[in-house]
């Protein structure tokens, strides 16, 4: 298994993540019903892809493919835990790691660990999180890819982080070390009345066509310098539950929460599957 796993990341370091990824994005964007239609029914049946949870399964009713993958479900299939002091899951998903920050560490995979400090981007941001509690969730191409808010909160901070596009699969989070700090992300910060400060971040990977938040739309990627916005004197602000993003391909999804403010729940470990809207844990005390 190891030995695979390095395999896998030595491929992924000679590719041309960013152009094929792009490229990838260019045909998933396409109109053309015979190509659409084609890659839709190949994602189906490669993917084992549940159409009875989607609100439509007529594949004219989506524009292009991107608009398949980022489908919308139906009323009801992922309802939100309302309990006041519940954590919701924000995605489908697999748990690839969850657990307590070790001051500044956040476990990736058994014996590999990287720096809040590097997922983040700023050392001051960092130390909020410091001792706190983190969840790491795995989007794999078969599972619904719009991503909602565990709590309700005010939004303060965007940082767009350009970085690589490795997959975030399990093989490679296993074989290659700061893989979530090295990917091209988004870090969003909200305040939340209860759980003080938390953070919501989308990692990109390997073809991954896209990173949306419903307040900016399309996070223009590539390289270049980081992105800083301040939002903390506008009010963009969500109920637990609300939709604020998309993936346009698997990805992963990283929750912070700062010391003393949340504990998980028993059956959130590696490799538990999770649904969007489930409690992963709870409140413990306002910060």
């Amino acid at each position: 298994m190891a030995y695979k796993a390095e395999l896998f990341v030595a491929l992924q370091r000679v590719l041309p993540k960013q152009a094929l990824s792009r490229l990838v994005a260019r045909a998933a964007e396409s109109t053309l019903p015979w190509l659409k239609n084609a890659l839709i029914k190949l994602a189906i049946k490669a993917f084992n892809i549940n159409m009875d949870e989607a609100l439509t399964s007529n594949l004219d009713d989506y524009k292009n493919f991107n608009s398949f993958f980022t489908r919308e479900l139906k009323t009801g299939v992922r309802p939100i835990d309302l309990a006041t002091d519940s954590i919701a899951s924000p995605a489908d998903g697999t748990i690839s790691q969850a657990g307590k920050i070790n001051k500044n560490k956040i476990l990736q995979a058994k014996g590999i660990d990287y720096t809040a400090e590097r997922l983040l981007g700023n050392d001051a941001d960092a130390k909020r999180y410091y001792e706190g509690n983190f969840a790491t969730i795995y989007l794999s191409p078969r599972d619904y890819h719009r991503v909602h808010i565990p709590l309700a909160g005010k939004l303060l901070r965007t940082r767009y982080i350009p970085g690589s596009l490795f997959s975030v699969n399990d093989m490679t989070a296993q074989a290659l070390p700061g893989l979530f700090s090295r990917n091209e992300r988004l870090v969003c910060e909200f305040e939340s009345d209860d759980a003080g400060t938390f953070a919501v971040i989308f990692v990109g990977a390997i073809l991954v066509a896209g990173i949306e938040t419903v307040w900016s739309g399309f996070e223009k990627p590539g390289p270049g310098a980081v992105r800083d916005t301040d939002f903390s004197a506008q009010s963009v602000s969500f109920m637990k539950g609300d939709e604020i993003g998309r993936f346009k391909f698997g990805s992963t999804v990283i929750l912070l929460f700062k010391n003393q403010a949340t504990n998980w729940e028993e059956s959130i470990g590696a490799h538990a599957a999770v649904q969007m809207g489930q409690k992963l844990g709870s409140v413990i005390k306002a910060q």
